[in-house]
Parts: structure tokens; sequence; C-alpha cells
């Protein structure tokens, strides 16, 4: 059984559930060289005309049935019992029906507010959120025993009110994980900690397994897209000190990242994302459709159709990224990536224990 928990310390990483984008252009876009960066790039359309795209009936392939079932109500049912978060929940997320149905769950340690205000995100936002809960990561750890849970995965919204940004709450919430099964495969979906690198340290040192932050979109639609706190050269440079400081801690660990499409973002941008990320040591890219949450957050401006994002992984997988899941509902919690990264970090645990091993 897999549980995808997300720590409640920020809005634009707990939301991915709502950022899935539109569609790529192929024709001419495939033969774009792959660091092409000029600076006359399409602006995003304007909400007069992205309005008429949301208008538009919403594709087949994006329609999915109201959540149900015995596993369904069995992890909703313990989640309100321990006063428990989802991201599944806050995040509108699309996959919640077939996540829970199969024994998944997201959930969002360090409440359900985030301090950022990303245009994406559906969680809610407040300078001031209400202080932590010290009893959650034991609760978190209990009821993942409770569900017999192998793969977590740990979210947080953003948590500029606190000075680690919330790595601590993170870093126990991994440590009650692991005392009480040291065989299950964590992972964090972080926030960017405002660069702080003692709090990135603070998370890797904690031992999990997958470090996961996303840059969401596209260098030029940052701002437009995430909080102005945010930034697209201190995500990378997260990412990139994550792995360095893993790798001189002899800590096994892999990185992980995910774009939104569908925000007005072009094909030369997103090779040039890649080719970002795979610099800085990211493992794992997870792509997925942008869904609006409300009529106050950025439009859609393209649906992308599954055929194109199994193109779009193609061309991923091209920059030598480890795993690549691409489709208009993967989300950067996907579960289909789980059976896949649980060999890997049996993988990479072995190498670094024969490494590290007099």
């Amino acid at each position: 059984m897999r549980l995808i928990l997300l720590l409640s310390l920020s809005p634009q990483e707990s939301s991915w559930g709502l950022f899935f984008c539109p569609h790529l252009i192929y024709n001419q876009a495939m033969s774009l060289p792959p660091n092409d960066r000029t600076t006359e790039r399409a602006r995003p359309l304007p909400p007069s005309e992205a309005a008429k795209i949301l208008a538009a009936r919403k594709p087949e392939w994006l329609k999915i049935r109201a959540p149900g079932g015995e596993k369904y109500a069995e992890i909703k049912g313990l989640l309100r019992g321990q006063k428990l978060h989802t991201v599944c929940e806050e995040a509108h997320c699309p996959n919640l029906s077939e996540c829970w149905a199969s024994g998944t769950a997201t959930f969002m340690l360090g409440g359900d507010i985030c301090t950022r205000a990303c245009r994406f995100c559906a969680v809610k936002t407040a300078r001031i959120p209400p202080a932590l809960d010290p009893n959650e990561p034991l609760h978190v750890a209990q009821s993942i025993v409770a569900l017999k849970l192998k793969y977590v995965v740990l979210t947080s919204v953003d948590r500029d009110d606190m000075a680690d940004g919330g790595a601590g709450h993170f870093a126990e919430t991994v440590k009650e994980i692991k005392a009480r099964d040291a065989a299950v495969l964590v992972e964090a979906l972080v926030s960017d900690f405002r660069g702080d690198r003692r709090a990135i340290e603070t998370v890797v040192e904690s031992h999990l397994d997958v470090y996961a932050h996303n840059v969401e979109t596209v260098e030029r639609l940052q701002y437009r897209v995430r909080d102005p706190r945010a930034g697209y050269a201190q995500s990378l440079e997260g990412l990139r000190y994550a792995k360095e400081f893993a790798v001189k801690k002899g800590i096994p660990l892999l990185t992980k990242s995910s774009v939104m499409l569908g925000l007005g973002e072009e094909d030369a941008e997103l090779r040039a994302t890649f080719a970002d990320l795979r610099k800085v040591g990211v493992d794992i890219l997870t792509l997925g459709q942008y869904l609006r949450p409300s009529m106050t957050h950025l439009p859609v401006e393209r649906f992308y159709t599954p055929e194109e994002f199994e193109a779009l992984r193609v061309v991923a997988e091209s920059f030598g990224f480890t795993y690549v899941a691409s489709g208009p509902l993967v989300r950067s919690s996907y579960k289909a990536a789980e059976f896949f990264l649980t060999k890997e970090i049996k993988k990479i645990k072995e190498t670094t224990n024969a490494i590290h091993t007099p």
C-alpha cells in the first residue's frame, strides 16, 4: 500500500494537483535547438483570450469520476480522526479518487494555510498561519503504520513566518516514520526555504529517500505564476545544494522536480528548463496539465493531448533524467512513479553503502 504525505508548508508545492497544464505544438517546436533562449518570446495570452479557452469543453481525457470506495472511506476516516490534512483535498487533485481507492493519500503537515499566494494554487493563504502542531509528526507516523504503507510522500506549504521555513517539522516527521519502520521509503516535497542552506541540510540529514522541489514553470513565467518570494534560480540552487550536501555526507538521495504545462510556455523554454534541472543533478521529473482551481486563478492557455505528453516525455528523457512521468493527470507526487523509485532508491543505497563501508 502507498501513501503520499504532503507537509502543508508551501502552497506552490502542495497544490501540484492543480497546476497541470496545456499542450505543446510539436511540429515546429521539436525542431528548435534545446538551449534556444532568445529574448523575444510570445507573451502569455491576456485573460480575455484565455477565458475563451477555459469556456471550451474540457477534453475527455481530463474527466474524472467522483471519489468513493471502501479504501477511500477508510483513509478519509483515519485522517479525520487524527485531524490530518491532505493535499489531495486542499489542492483539488484530479487523482484523488484513483489514489485513495488504491490506498494512496497525500498529507499536508503543518496545517492547510500557506504564507505565499501563487496564482495557480488553491491552498488557502495568510501572512501568519496557525502554529504547528508538535504532535503532528507522531500522528502522521502512526497513521502510516496503521495503513501499512511502504512509500510515503511528505509535502508542505511555505512557512515564511518560521525561521527555518518548517524544515525542522519536516525532519521530525521523517525521523518518526523511520523510527517505526525503517523500510518505509520517504519522499519530501519541500519549499525553497528562501534559499536557506541550513534548512535544506536539516531535511537531508533526516535521511529521507527523495528530496523534491518544484520549479513549477519555465523561467520567463516564474513571476507571473509563482509568488514573488519564489524564484527559478533559487529553486534550482536548492535542488543542487541538496544533492551536493547528500553526497558530501554519504546520504543516498534522489532529487525530483515538476513542471506544469499550459501556462503559456514554449517548447524551447521547456527544453531549457529540462537542461537546467539536469545541470543541478535532478534525477526525477514529472510533467502534467495545469487545471485552473477557480476563476480567480491563472487561466489555462492550452490543453495538451495524451499523445503530446508522451512526445514530451521522450524529449525530457533525452536530457538524461533517471525517470520521467508525463501525462495530463500526472502530478508531482504521482503514484505511477513509486514502483520505479523504490527500485532506484534501493540501488542508490547499495551503491552509497558500498562506497562508504570500510
